[in-house]
């Protein structure tokens, strides 16, 4: 009795302390995957870089290129051109792809999608509400050089608005977002002054 009851004391000590080690082991284990998932945390918070030249460039460009969608938009109900209604096509796939990637940058950072205060006063090559009408209710020829020669201007805005971000900037997607635009607007300007030559 003595030898049996000896035996299964040991037994069960020996399991006791089996189970001691493995939950210690469980619980150091449990303490590294909470830490690794907060320094993960952490680095995905860290890796999103950004300063207030990106959200600036962000927010005054997409009513930018919202005003011109809406201006591309109107071409192709009243130009008289076929390349001037070609351009805005590509204008409105190309700038509309462009407000959806800004906004989910805005979204990514925290920040608001419409700038707080007077952010149009910095937005060069804006047509103002009188131009705007003025072109909305043009027809035709009159359409098209109109159409011409405030979107020209207005390419120029967007292409100095880049600049800046390139010069300011420090979030890697916005700057090469920039670089793109700077790079599409600048070819369209050609496109639009080579129209306006035959006009």
């Amino acid at each position: 009795m003595t030898t049996t009851f000896t035996m299964r004391r040991a037994l069960f000590a020996g399991i006791a302390t089996f189970a001691a080690l493995a939950f210690a082991a469980g619980c150091g284990e449990d303490t590294g995957n909470s830490d690794n998932a907060t320094d993960a945390e952490t680095s995905t918070a860290t890796d999103v870089e950004f300063n207030d030249a990106d959200v600036a460039f962000a927010q005054m460009m997409i009513p930018h290129h919202e005003q011109a969608v809406e201006m591309a938009e109107l071409a192709q109900q009243h130009a008289a051109d076929p390349e001037i209604k070609s351009l805005a096509d590509q204008i409105i796939s190309s700038q509309g792809e462009e407000i959806a990637t800004m906004t989910a940058m805005l979204d990514e950072w925290g920040a608001p999608v419409e700038m707080e205060g007077h952010g149009d006063m910095n937005m060069g090559g804006m047509a103002t509400e009188d131009q705007m009408a003025e072109l909305e209710a043009a027809r035709g020829a009159e359409f098209d050089r109109l159409f011409v020669e405030l979107m020209i201007a207005h390419h120029q805005g967007a292409i100095d608005m880049a600049e800046t971000e390139l010069a300011e900037g420090q979030n890697p997607e916005a700057l090469a977002l920039a670089e793109e635009i700077v790079e599409a607007q600048t070819a369209e300007i050609t496109t639009l002054e080579e129209i306006q030559a035959q006009l």
